[in-house]
C-alpha cells in the first residue's frame, strides 16, 4: 500500500527543464534499438490496419492491439519499470482527458514550488505533455533511464493497459507492498469516438467518422476499451489507495472537488489557508481548457513522439458531443456495447 506521506521535494520539476539540462550536461545517449528477439515477436504478432489512417499499424499484444511502435514499449515496461512510492502516473485511452489531467496533477503537485497564479509558472510556457513524460514512448525507443534520472517525485502519464504496468498496482491482498500512485480518467465511449476522430483528422483529413467508430465498435483502437477502463476500474476497487478512477463528466461538472479529490489522494491535500487564498481556484483556472488553448505555446509546433499538431490537443472539451456526429443507429449500437461489457461491473456511463 502506498503511504500517505508528503514528499520531501517541492512536486515534479518540469520534464522538459529537467531533459534540457541533462542534454546540455551530458551528450545524449543514441536511443537503444530493441533487443532482436523483441524485433522478431512483434514481427510473428496478428496485425491490421485502421481503416482510413494507413500508418497507424496495430498488433494484438497479450489481449490488447497497440500501435505497432509501442509494442517495444509495452515488453520493456513489463520487465524494467520500477516505480518509485512517490510517483505519480497519469492513465487513459487517448482522447479521455490525457492532457487536461496531466497539467491539473502538475499544478496541484508542484504548486508550493510554483504557485499556480504565479506568472512564471511552468504550464504558461510548456505544453502539458512537456511536463509529464510520455513513458511508453521513452520505454519504447530504450530511453528509460532519463526517467530513472528525473527526481522524486515523478509525474508521467501512459495510455497503455494496466496489465502492461504489473509494478505499477501490489496485489489486492496488499502483500509485498509496493506500487505507486496511478489517476486513470475515462469518457463517456461515444464521445471518446467523436473526440479520437477529430484529433485523427489532424493527419489523415480525409478520414471518416463511420471508420473510427467501427474501429472502436471491433475493439481495434485503444483496445479493446472496454477491457482497457476495467483492468482500472477493479484496480481502483481493489487497491484504492493505489488507484484512483476519475471520469471525464465529472471533472467538467466540478473541477474543484475533483482537484481536491486529486490532492487528497497524492498526499497533498489543500490546507484551509490555501483554501481561504483561492489556490483551489487558481489550479482550475490555470488548467482551464479556454486559458490552455489561448497560450502561444500550445498554438504551434508538434507534440514531441508523433507527428499531430499540439493545437490538436485542445479542441471542444464538452460532454455530448457525440449527438452532432452520430446516428440514432450508432448510438445505440454503442450503447449496447457498453451495456454488454459492463453488466455487473458497477461502472456506468451518463
Amino acid at each position: 500500500m502506498v503511504s500517505n506521506a508528503t514528499s520531501t521535494q517541492a512536486g515534479p520539476v518540469p520534464f522538459k527543464d529537467f531533459e534540457d539540462d541533462v542534454h546540455q550536461a551530458t551528450v545524449a545517449p543514441v536511443p537503444e534499438r530493441p533487443p532482436e528477439d523483441e524485433d522478431v515477436l512483434v514481427s510473428s504478432l496478428p496485425s491490421t490496419v485502421l481503416p482510413g489512417v494507413p500508418f497507424f499499424k496495430l498488433r494484438f499484444y497479450q489481449g490488447f492491439w497497440l500501435h505497432e511502435g509501442l509494442i517495444p514499449g509495452a515488453i520493456a515496461l513489463q520487465r524494467r519499470f520500477e516505480p518509485h512510492p512517490d510517483d505519480v502516473v497519469v492513465a487513459s485511452i487517448p482522447k479521455c482527458g490525457t492532457t487536461w489531467l496531466a497539467a491539473l496533477a502538475f499544478a496541484t503537485m508542484a504548486r508550493r514550488a510554483y504557485p499556480p497564479a504565479g506568472a512564471d509558472h511552468p504550464l504558461l510556457r510548456l505544453n502539458p505533455h512537456q511536463v509529464a513524460p510520455f513513458m511508453d514512448m521513452f520505454f519504447a525507443q530504450g530511453r528509460d533511464a532519463v526517467l530513472d534520472a528525473l527526481p522524486s517525485p515523478r509525474l508521467m502519464f501512459t495510455h497503455m493497459p494496466l496489465a502492461m504496468l504489473p509494478r505499477a498496482v501490489p496485489p489486492a491482498s496488499g502483500a509485498g507492498g509496493g506500487g505507486c500512485r496511478v489517476v486513470y480518467i475515462c469518457r463517456e465511449p461515444k464521445d471518446m469516438a467523436v473526440s479520437l476522430w477529430h484529433f485523427r483528422r489532424a493527419l489523415c483529413p480525409e478520414l471518416s467518422f463511420a471508420d473510427t467508430f467501427e474501429s472502436l465498435c471491433a475493439g481495434h483502437s485503444s483496445g479493446p476499451f472496454w477491457d482497457h477502463i476495467l483492468g482500472y476500474w477493479r484496480a481502483s476497487a481493489a487497491t484504492p489507495d493505489n488507484v484512483l478512477f476519475l471520469r471525464y463528466e465529472e471533472l467538467l461538472r466540478d473541477p474543484a472537488e475533483n482537484v481536491r479529490k486529486l490532492a487528497r489522494f497524492v498526499g497533498l491535500p489543500f490546507s484551509d489557508a490555501e483554501e481561504e487564498t483561492g489556490v483551489v481556484h487558481a489550479v482550475v483556472e490555470l488548467c482551464n481548457l479556454d486559458n490552455m488553448r489561448s497560450l502561444e505555446t500550445n498554438k504551434s509546433g508538434h507534440l514531441p513522439y508523433v507527428n499531430f499538431p499540439i493545437k490538436s490537443l485542445f479542441r471542444k472539451g464538452v460532454a455530448g458531443d457525440w449527438v452532432n456526429h452520430m446516428t440514432p443507429e450508432m448510438a445505440r449500437r454503442m450503447d449496447d456495447i457498453v451495456a454488454e461489457k459492463f453488466r455487473d461491473t458497477g461502472l456506468t456511463f451518463p
